[in-house]
Parts: C-alpha cells; sequence; structure tokens
C-alpha cells in the first residue's frame, strides 16, 4: 500500500507512516494517572508500526471527569506518566498527540471526582443530555440536569484547556488534539439542542463555533503548528445531533475558521450507528458523507478519515487526494502489531474482547495487553 506507508509532514513533525491509532478510553490509570500498563500498552502499538498515536481522551481537570480511571493531565504526577508513555512510543520512531477533552454536561454529581472538584456538573446550558448509566455508582444513574456556564467560568476552562497543553509539552507530547465530537463539552457548544444560549457563545453557528475557536487559539499559544481537531458532525452520541442543513452550516463555519488557524490536522469521524441511538422512536445522529462535505473547506489542512475505514478503503483515500491519512481504532486495541500485520498481507483475525474494553478490574491488563501478534 504505496500510499498510507507513506511519510507525511504535520505541523512541525513529520510521521513514518499516514495510518494512525484513534484514541479509544480504555479506563487503566490508577486514578487519573497513567500508570506502567498504559505504558506497555502504547508502546506495543508504537513497535506495530503506528505512524501517529493520539492518546485516548485525557482530562484537563478534575471537574471535567466523566470515567473514574480515565486518565488526567491537571497535575505534576500524571505529567510525570504520560512522560514514560511518550519517550516509549518515540523510542519506536512514532509520533503520538494528546487529546484533550472535558466532558461538560455528560458528567454525575456523585462521581468520586467530581466531589473532589467542589464543581457543578457544567454545561452550555442547563439542559441534560438523555440516555447514559454511569455503571460505577449505585443505582446506574444518568444524566443529570447541569449548571449553565457563567463568562466567567467558560473563560476558566479555556484556560485549563491551555494550561492542560502546557503540561502536554512537558510530558513529551509531540501535539495536542482538541476533543470536539462524541457529545463532550465542545460538541455540546456546538450543537444547537444542547446550547440554547442567547449571548455571543449560543445562537448562530459562529457564535456556537466560537467556544471551539478560542481553546484551538488557546492551544496554539503553547504548540503552534501542532495543535489538531476531532469533529464528529454525523454523531448523536450522548443526545447530540441537529438537522442536516443546520448541521452543515455550524460544522462549515468552524472548519473554515479553524483552517485559518494553520492546524496540524483535522479529523473527521464518519457516521457509526453505534454513535446514533435511538430516542423518541427517531435517531439522534445526522448521517451526512463527511469526507464530501467538509473536506473541501480545509484550505490545505490535511485531513484524517476515521470510522469504520479497512486498509483497501484507507489506501484508496489515500491515493485519490481526500484524505492525506486515516485513523483506526478498534483494530488497533485488537492488533498491536496492525500495521505491520497490514504491510505483510497478515490476516487481522484477533476478535475483539467488548466485554474487557472498559475493563479496570482485579487483572486489568485482559483485553488490553493480551491480544497477540502475528508470527512474522
Amino acid at each position: 500500500m504505496p500510499g498510507l506507508f507513506t511519510p507525511l509532514k504535520l505541523g512541525s513533525t513529520t510521521l513514518n507512516s499516514r495510518l494512525g491509532m484513534s484514541p479509544m478510553t480504555r479506563n487503566r490509570s490508577s486514578a487519573t494517572v497513567p500508570n506502567e500498563i498504559m505504558r506497555q500498552y502504547y508502546e506495543q502499538r508504537a513497535r506495530g508500526g503506528a505512524g501517529l498515536i493520539i492518546a485516548e481522551a485525557t482530562l484537563i481537570t478534575r471537574q471535567g471527569s466523566e470515567w473514574p480511571n480515565a486518565p488526567g493531565i491537571w497535575n505534576q504526577a500524571q505529567v510525570a506518566g504520560w512522560r514514560r508513555i511518550t519517550d516509549s512510543v518515540h523510542a519506536h520512531d512514532t509520533k503520538i498527540y494528546s487529546q484533550l477533552a472535558h466532558g461538560g454536561r455528560c458528567l454525575h454529581p456523585d462521581a468520586p471526582e467530581q466531589i473532589a472538584s467542589g464543581q457543578p456538573v457544567w454545561g452550555p446550558s442547563a439542559i441534560a443530555a438523555r440516555g447514559g448509566s454511569f455503571r460505577f455508582l449505585p443505582g446506574n444513574p444518568g444524566f443529570v440536569t447541569p449548571t449553565e456556564l457563567d463568562e466567567a467560568n467558560i473563560n476558566t476552562i479555556i484556560a485549563q484547556f491551555k494550561e492542560a497543553a502546557i503540561n502536554a509539552k512537558e510530558a513529551g507530547f509531540d501535539g495536542v488534539e482538541l476533543h470536539g465530537s462524541t457529545g463532550l463539552l465542545v460538541h455540546q457548544f456546538l450543537d444547537s439542542t444542547a446550547n440554547q444560549r442567547t449571548d455571543k457563545w449560543g445562537g448562530s453557528p459562529e457564535n456556537r463555533a466560537r467556544f471551539a475557536l478560542e481553546v484551538l487559539k488557546a492551544l496554539k499559544e503553547v504548540f503552534g503548528s501542532n495543535v489538531a481537531l476531532k469533529l464528529g458532525p454525523t454523531s448523536g452520541y450522548n443526545d447530540v445531533g441537529m438537522p442536516l442543513q443546520e448541521t452543515i452550516d455550524t460544522y462549515g463555519y468552524l472548519l473554515r475558521e479553524a483552517s485559518k488557524l494553520g492546524l496540524a490536522y483535522v479529523v473527521l469521524v464518519r457516521y457509526r450507528s453505534t454513535h446514533d441511538p435511538e430516542f423518541d422512536g427517531k435517531k439522534r445522529g445526522t448521517p451526512h458523507d463527511v469526507v464530501e462535505t467538509y473536506g473541501p473547506l480545509l484550505d490545505g489542512v490535511p485531513l484524517f478519515v476515521n470510522g469504520l475505514v479497512s486498509p483497501t478503503e484507507a489506501e484508496e483515500l489515500i491515493q485519490s487526494g481526500k484524505a492525506a491519512g486515516v485513523l483506526m481504532g478498534v483494530p488497533w486495541l485488537t492488533h498491536p502489531d496492525l500495521a505491520r500485520r497490514i504491510q505483510a498481507g497478515k490476516v487481522l483475525d484477533n476478535v475483539p474482547d467488548v466485554r474487557m474494553f472498559y475493563n479496570s478490574g482485579a487483572d486489568p491488563g485482559i483485553g488490553y495487553l493480551d491480544y497477540k501478534e502475528a508470527v512474522y
């Protein structure tokens, strides 16, 4: 596959291939601190030939924590843990970005990290997301109605994103990716069903895109050209999703403006039924072709495509010029040597153990470090 396995310049760095690993929450940290099994997990996949690894959604603040064992990057213990990971990844000539995230309204006030923060569950508007299940809390409660962010707290969260980027640089990451998908805080600001503000942060597509753009500008103050953006315009996950034309208008404006900032890349997630829950007899997502709709708007910014992309289709996307690269998720989870397998023509035959995707129990290495490599 001569397209997939050629170098690609991103920002100030160069990837050794265009096949990357997308961020996947695995819930294996030690109380938000990256640990040794995480280091082994990421090193396995760097050794397996990933050109770029985007680390799992990493929380910028204790208050923004959705998962009990998801890693953060707001203190020095976390920075030190991530540094061991980035050093291990770099030893295999792989680049690694930190995906910075805040859960917004997709949190629960009884979660331990939320309680410790002393902060309410924030959202762009006081509108609860439907669905959700906090399985680690008694009774498996769902989402709650968030407290609407005021101007001061919006600015505080933007500053927290910048501080997280400073920590990511200290931890040795090559860049940062802003998480603007799966119904988390940035996505909530973009979506008119979650954001019904009447001030400069809501209403028009321009106003709803303001939060994402301001965060990107803050991240660029730290990482310069090594800042990226992930978006899921088709997603209905965590109860987001707008009518088609409103979706195109909103994401079209955001991407035209974001392209002017000189980003390292944009990753667009294609429609997936698993991210399209049904409420009131209707799907929440907005299926449309994100590559054809938004790719032409990027004005020189490399596009990565994510979402059920096969190796053959990945090569076609790159050879046609529709994408600069491809990110895969579950195939990397189940095949630590994914790139080597594809290059060698090996079968991708490891079966995902879905029960252990988020396992952090007695043996957190199960379904994490134990997927077999091929025989070469």
